[in-house]
C-alpha cells in the first residue's frame, strides 16, 4: 500500500512539474521567421545569438522574397516575415496577412556588380555611358535574381532602365531563382558578372566588386519586417522589438547591412 501511494504520489509530481513547465511563461518558445535569401548568414547569426539570451528557439524559412509572400498568402506557418523589399510585404498587407502597426524598415543595403575574383575586370565608377554588354563575349550571361520577381533583380532592372541599358542587357541575363543563386553562378565561373546586393558580395571570397549602382538609379533598397497574421504572440512581438534595436542592429552591420532605427533604447535582451 505504501509502495502504491508513493507511485501515485510521484505520478502527480511529474504531472505537475510538466504542466508547470508548459504553463510558464519563461517556457522556451518556437518562433518562425520567414526571411529574404540575401539576409541568410546576417539572420543566421542574429537567430543564433537571440536563442542563446532567451532560449527561445527561431525556426529560419529562407528563400526570395516572392516565394515567402506567396506560402504566407496560401496558410504557411509564419510568425515573422522580412523582406527585400516593400512590394511582397506590401502585397500582403493589402491581403490583411501582416499585423496592423507591426510593419518596420529594419535595413538598407546596395546594389554591385560583381565579378569572379580572378576576373582581370577592373573596378570602375557605372555611369549611363557604361556598356556593360561589352564585357561580357558574345555567349556569356549576366547573373541577376529573376526581375519579374526577385527584389535584387526588380532593383537590377531598375537600375539599368534609370542608365538606359535595359535593353540592351535585358537579352543577356542569367535569371535565376533568388540572388544568391545568381552569386553562386559568378562564385562558380558559370557567369562572368553578376547584380547582387553588396552584403552578399561581402560574405563570398570568390567575387569581387567592380562597380556600384548609383543611388538615384533605383528605389532606396531597404528590408520591411512584420509579425505575420493577427495572432498576438508574445515570443514574436519580442523578437520583432530585438531585431528592431542594438543588439541585432550590431550583427547586421557586421554583414554589411545598414540598421534603420525604429527603437530606443531597452530593445537588449537580458
Amino acid at each position: 500500500m505504501l509502495r502504491l501511494l508513493r507511485k501515485i504520489t510521484l505520478n502527480m509530481v511529474v504531472a505537475l512539474t510538466a504542466f508547470a513547465s508548459l504553463t510558464n511563461p519563461t517556457f522556451a518558445k518556437d518562433i518562425t521567421v520567414f526571411a529574404a535569401a540575401s539576409l541568410t548568414d546576417a539572420i543566421q547569426t542574429a537567430a543564433a545569438a537571440y536563442e542563446e539570451a532567451t532560449g527561445d528557439h527561431v525556426r529560419l524559412s529562407l528563400a526570395s522574397s516572392s516565394t515567402l509572400a506567396r506560402q504566407i498568402a496560401a496558410g504557411a506557418p509564419a510568425d515573422i516575415y522580412v523582406s527585400a523589399n516593400q512590394k511582397w510585404m506590401t502585397w500582403l498587407e493589402e491581403q490583411n496577412l501582416i499585423r496592423v502597426g507591426s510593419r518596420h524598415n529594419l535595413l538598407s543595403n546596395s546594389l554591385v556588380l560583381i565579378a569572379p575574383a580572378d576576373s582581370p575586370i577592373e573596378p570602375f565608377e557605372i555611369t549611363a555611358t557604361t556598356d556593360l554588354t561589352s564585357l561580357i563575349s558574345a555567349r556569356d550571361r549576366i547573373a541577376v535574381g529573376d526581375p519579374d520577381h526577385v527584389p535584387a533583380g526588380i532593383y537590377a532592372k531598375q537600375a539599368l532602365m534609370s542608365l538606359g541599358q535595359w535593353d540592351d542587357v535585358n537579352p543577356r541575363l542569367a535569371r535565376t531563382d533568388n540572388v544568391r543563386a545568381a552569386l553562386a553562378l559568378v562564385e562558380r565561373g558559370e557567369a562572368p558578372l553578376g547584380i547582387v546586393y553588396r552584403t552578399d558580395a561581402k560574405i563570398s571570397k570568390a567575387v569581387k566588386i567592380i562597380g556600384t549602382f548609383p543611388k538615384d538609379s533605383h528605389p532606396a533598397i531597404t528590408y520591411p519586417v512584420a509579425l505575420v497574421g493577427d495572432q498576438k504572440s508574445h515570443a514574436a512581438g519580442k523578437l520583432l522589438l530585438w531585431l528592431l534595436g542594438d543588439d541585432a542592429g550590431k550583427i547586421f552591420t557586421d554583414y554589411g547591412f545598414e540598421p534603420i532605427a525604429f527603437t530606443q533604447a531597452g530593445t537588449s535582451v537580458k
